[in-house]
C-alpha cells in the first residue's frame, strides 16, 4: 500500500506563491485526475527571534507578528522528502514551521 501525507507550511502571505509553485514542481498537491492542488487559509505567525537568529523579518529580541498562509497539499511517500527541501529552499523563513500528517487509507 502506498503512503500519503498531508504536508502543511506556513508562510508570509507574500511569498505563498512562490514557496505553493515550488512544492508542486516537486510533485505536490495530486488527488486522482488532478494536480495542482492545495488550500489556503490566513492567520498570524508570532516569534521572536533569539540571539543566534538571522530573521529575514523583524529583529532579534523584539516579538514579531507576520500574516501568514497555512498551505495544505497532499504527497505520497516517494516525494514528501523532496516536498519539504523544495519549501525549505523557497521560503522566507530561516525556520520555516511546517507539519507532516500521515493519512489513513479508510
Amino acid at each position: 500500500m502506498f503512503k500519503k501525507y498531508k504536508f502543511v507550511v506556513f508562510v508570509p502571505v507574500a511569498d505563498a506563491q512562490k514557496v505553493r509553485e515550488a512544492m508542486h514542481a516537486a510533485g505536490a498537491g495530486k488527488l486522482g485526475n488532478y494536480s495542482h492542488c492545495s488550500s489556503s487559509s490566513r492567520g498570524v505567525g508570532r516569534f521572536k527571534p533569539e540571539v543566534g537568529a538571522h530573521p529575514s523579518i523583524g529583529s532579534v529580541g523584539k516579538i514579531e507578528e507576520v500574516e501568514e498562509e497555512r498551505i495544505e497539499v497532499l504527497c505520497g511517500e516517494d516525494i514528501i522528502r523532496d516536498v519539504i527541501a523544495a519549501m525549505k529552499k523557497a521560503h522566507p523563513y530561516e525556520e520555516p514551521a511546517y507539519d507532516v500528517y500521515f493519512l489513513e487509507d479508510l
